[in-house]
């Protein structure tokens, strides 16, 4: 199990081998046992890439609560010891900076036999491909085997810098944004689609506009940055933003537009029963994360309007 684990993590036969120590054909053995034990493959091999199957990707799972269980078992259960561990975490960029490591931090000082892996990442992270414990998920959630706690809802508004709107007409429709110099954040796009919500009429009716942008860039962050500087309009989180809109640095736009909030999920695998760091995490970071999102979701209602 320890070796399926490791190749899965490293993402090939022979950097496991060079993890656990083991010759190529040791791991090879491991991983053929472990599927003519289950009669079934669990991960699809070709020259350049490992991929897990659908069995594999439950396996990988169950495996990890197995190991981690003995490794608590091994560990003994003295009262005194404290919580040990390793958590691997993730989250968006800005998400993580602003509100997920003052939590882990207080978590962390809390905790001092606990250590804490945080990946920063701008796109959504295998749990189980990249052996990740928790993840911050800002969408909504497909079905699967994953427990979710939710945080709470967060605001996507559009913005820009009053030097840009001082000498570019204030939009009134989403196609107005046609005549617009628009920073997109999707990596390698030349169009995007940007989602809005119409409410004339006394009903709510769903409205998209592509976008061509003027500026494209893969990072959120630097899309502030050169709405700030006055290179144009952006599309982005309220708490990435807040701070910039109540200083009167930015601009909130087509707020009659602006389209449903989007759900925030703490997401996990089930814990294990004896894996005390990370079930403590959860306990810890999970109200922690509400009130900071509700306190970001109330100060955009005070700057922008309900």
């Amino acid at each position: 199990m320890a070796v399926f684990v490791a190749v899965v993590e490293t993402g090939s036969l022979a950097a496991a081998g060079r993890k656990l120590g083991h010759s190529p054909a040791t791991v090879t053995r491991a991983v053929a046992m472990l599927e003519e034990r289950l009669g079934e493959r669990l991960l699809h091999r070709s020259t350049r890439a490992l991929r897990l199957t659908e069995r594999g990707e439950h396996q990988v799972s169950v495996y990890r609560s197995v190991l981690a269980e003995l490794a608590e078992a091994e560990g003994g259960d003295a009262a005194d010891a404290g919580i040990t561990g390793r958590i691997t975490l993730t989250a968006p960029e800005l998400f993580g900076r602003a509100i997920l490591m003052p939590v882990v931090e207080t978590f962390l000082d809390e905790h001092p036999g606990v250590s804490v892996r945080v990946l920063l990442l701008n796109r959504v992270v295998s749990l189980v491909e990249e052996g990740v414990d928790v993840a911050v998920r800002l969408a909504p959630l497909s079905a699967s085997g994953l427990v979710a706690a939710k945080l709470g809802e967060m605001r996507r508004l559009l913005c820009a810098a009053p030097s840009y709107l001082a000498r570019s007409n204030m939009p009134s429709t989403p196609d107005a944004l046609h005549h617009h110099c628009c920073i997109g954040t999707e990596e390698g796009t030349e169009r995007e689609l940007w989602h809005f919500i119409d409410r004339a009429a006394g009903r709510d009716r769903p409205l998209s506009t592509g976008i061509r942008p003027r500026i494209a860039l893969n990072s959120a962050g630097a899309a502030i940055d050169a709405a700030l500087r006055g290179n144009g309009i952006c599309r982005v989180m309220a708490y990435q933003v807040i701070a910039h809109i109540e200083a009167g640095r930015l601009v909130p736009l087509l707020r009659d537009f602006e389209p449903a909030p989007v759900p925030i999920h703490l997401i996990f695998h089930p814990i294990p029963r004896r894996n005390a760091a990370l079930r403590a995490f959860v306990d810890h970071a999970t109200p922690k994360l509400r009130a900071a999102v509700a306190q970001v979701s109330a100060s955009a209602a005070r700057s922008v309007g309900a």
